[in-house]
């Protein structure tokens, strides 16, 4: 969990310098994901471009299937053929498609450990605080996250927790406020929350939206629907379990999660929108076409011619063959001549023996 709780530092800063800025939690994660959206564009317009390339490869894929029958060896044999031929992989996607869950993760730690993520206290102090608040009675049975403990219950235990600074104090004072978004709070978990404070909301609205994003995407590029549902590999089971797997944990996790994943989801759904309309298959499978041919005049262009002697080596040799060959075919041809007139005599040979059989029998 190392890595993950690095992560969750590195966003941590990215979220506190925006919560400076707009002041409210939720806020912040909007625009930390609108943020993260543009960082990662490079890497979405790359999976468009391997979603164009598995739509073109659709027909040959099945052209195999129909050739191969039940021989699945072979079938992947030359399925691997026709990857390697077209320049492409079933699993170039997969990356893009996992590659929200060690974010969502990251913001995670980043929400769990405010005071160590977020705020960046000294962890001997935040150690001496946990130590603090383990002794309280109720305090340990409220939630498995003491940091949050902390932050949600600072106005009631800031007086006995001295071992803060003037300068940390001032920094958990203006965190605790801005955590109310829309009448919710994004400290509660929808797991441990009653269903008066409505936080259930956010684990459905995950829910919601994560499909909404998976069938706007494939409405918007049915080839490329059709050609993740012929893959084999991850891609084809992530439009129906990554928004069951996002819902869970929205509900199990901090409501600030479920916030980054919706809004994550809403803002994939406009990005699909844009690039469909700047990048779409045809466009970019058109332009495929057009860098492989490039790509093949330029190979052409790149070989030397061979030398004059060695060519007209060659040309001598393709003469001789194609005169021995020659040769062979009239000798051939003869022979069946031969065995033709040979067999005509015979026949002839035969029938005046009839003949004077029969005259003589007369």
């Amino acid at each position: 969990m190392g890595i993950l709780n690095f992560i969750g530092s590195i966003f941590g800063y990215l979220l506190w310098g925006l919560y400076l800025i707009f002041k409210n939690y939720g806020v912040a994660i909007i625009m930390f994901t609108i943020l993260l959206k543009v960082i990662m564009f490079p890497l979405t317009l790359k999976q468009q471009k391997s979603m164009a390339a598995q739509a073109r490869l659709t027909e040959k894929q099945k052209a195999l299937q129909k050739a191969c029958g039940n021989d699945k060896q072979r079938y992947n044999e030359e399925l691997q053929k026709l990857y390697e031929k077209e320049n492409t992989s079933p699993m170039s996607g997969c990356l893009i498609n996992l590659l929200p869950f060690p974010i969502m993760l990251g913001i995670y730690y980043s929400v769990i450990y405010p005071l160590t993520n977020t705020l960046h206290i000294a962890s001997e102090t935040i150690s001496q605080a946990s130590a603090y608040i383990k002794h309280i009675p109720g305090m340990t049975s409220v939630s498995t996250y003491i940091e949050l403990d902390i932050v949600k219950n600072w106005a009631y235990l800031k007086d006995h927790l001295t071992m803060f600074s003037a300068s940390d104090v001032e920094k958990i004072e203006s965190f605790t406020g801005g955590f109310n978004f829309l009448g919710l709070n994004l400290l509660g978990t929808p797991a441990e929350e009653s269903f008066m404070s409505f936080l259930w909301i956010i684990p459905v609205l995950t829910l919601l939206s994560s499909w909404g994003m998976q069938f706007i995407m494939n409405k918007l590029n049915p080839n490329s629907a059709e050609a993740q549902q012929s893959q084999q590999g991850c891609m084809k089971y992530t439009m129906y379990l990554l928004p069951l797997l996002s819902a869970y944990w929205a509900y199990i996790m901090p409501a600030a999660v479920g916030i980054y994943w919706v809004v994550s989801s809403l803002v994939g759904a406009a990005q699909s929108v844009v690039m469909n309309k700047f990048f779409s298959n045809e466009q970019i499978t058109a332009k495929q076409e057009v860098s492989h041919f490039l790509l093949l005049e330029s190979n052409e262009s790149s070989v030397k011619p061979l030398p004059v002697a060695l060519q007209n080596m060659v040309a001598d040799k393709i003469k001789a063959q194609a005169a021995a060959n020659t040769e062979n075919a009239n000798k051939k041809a003869a022979k069946a001549q031969d065995k033709k007139k040979k067999s005509s005599s015979s026949s002839k040979k035969n029938s005046n023996s009839s003949s004077d059989y029969m005259g003589k029998k007369l």
